[in-house]
């Protein structure tokens, strides 16, 4: 399915609402509009459990050793992947993992650091020879289409890290993880392929790929969590709990894939 640009942009949209930082800004403006009121014990009230609301938010959602939890619990069905003797696969496939655009500073489009993590562990497949052919799989994800694909800029990587041309495919239409796995199903057939993403990206895509009929062996690529949840827990110090800024980035990865599941297993396709 090929989502109009209004429709994309509305999907688009909604998603900034699930994000845990929306939950805090609007736990923080609730807070602000009513001590803004004149006051009365019944607003005073109200002001503390927003101002509560809005602090404890911040700590379930910005602490490392929750967000590394939160993750991790993802990541952990998918350990690294060993190539076991003589085995081999028709096609590597590679999910694009966002694109930085040009700009009055940056003076080209430039893969993401995921979406180049990603084409280098399918180039490392490649080299090892468990499949012949090595596909990128991610289009222009602008809501107007008005920029250059993801797999455009991934085959650049995948041909400096010495993949060969003749060796590479290119998807060029998917949007979204869905229809990464319905354009590789259209290209491939029931093929037997090795699906490299991000680990915490897995589960969703696992799914996704399966529903569509293709073999699917995975191969996890770059681990955000150190370790599992269980033992991060062990081994915590007092770091972990004190919040950053990129604990709350994990956990907004972790909350996007979780929701992107849900409504993929609502809607039939997960």
């Amino acid at each position: 399915m090929d989502l109009t640009p209004l429709w994309y942009g509305v999907y688009k949209a909604l998603k900034y609402t699930l994000y845990p930082l929306s939950w805090i800004v609007l736990a923080g403006l609730l807070t602000l509009l009513v001590a803004c009121l004149p006051g009365t014990p019944r607003r005073t009230t109200w002001i503390r459990r927003f101002a509560f609301c809005t602090v404890l938010l911040l700590l379930l959602t910005a602490t490392p050793l929750l967000s590394t939890t939160y993750i991790g619990a993802l990541e952990m069905g998918y350990p690294p992947f060993i190539a076991a003797s003589g085995s081999s696969f028709d096609v590597i496939v590679v999910l694009a993992g966002g694109l930085y655009h040009k700009g009055s500073l940056r003076p080209s489009d430039e893969a993401k650091d995921a979406s180049r993590q990603r084409t280098a562990c399918g180039a490392d497949l490649w080299h090892q020879g468990v499949a012949p052919t090595l596909l990128l799989t991610g289009g222009d994800a602008t809501v107007f289409r008005t920029g250059p694909s993801e797999a455009g800029e991934m085959k650049r990587w995948a041909l400096r890290l010495g993949v060969p041309e003749s060796a590479l495919l290119l998807e060029e239409k998917s949007r979204t993880t869905y229809e990464n796995a319905l354009q590789t199903k259209a290209m491939l057939g029931s093929a037997r392929i090795l699906l490299v993403t991000a680990a915490y990206h897995m589960p969703r895509a696992v799914g996704l790929f399966e529903k569509q009929g293709l073999v699917v062996t995975p191969v996890a690529c770059g681990f955000e969590a150190q370790h599992r949840p269980k033992e991060a827990w062990a081994r915590a110090t007092f770091f972990d709990f004190i919040p950053t800024v990129n604990a709350l980035l994990l956990t907004t990865e972790a909350v996007d894939e979780v929701i992107g599941i849900f409504v993929y297993w609502i809607a039939g396709k997960w």
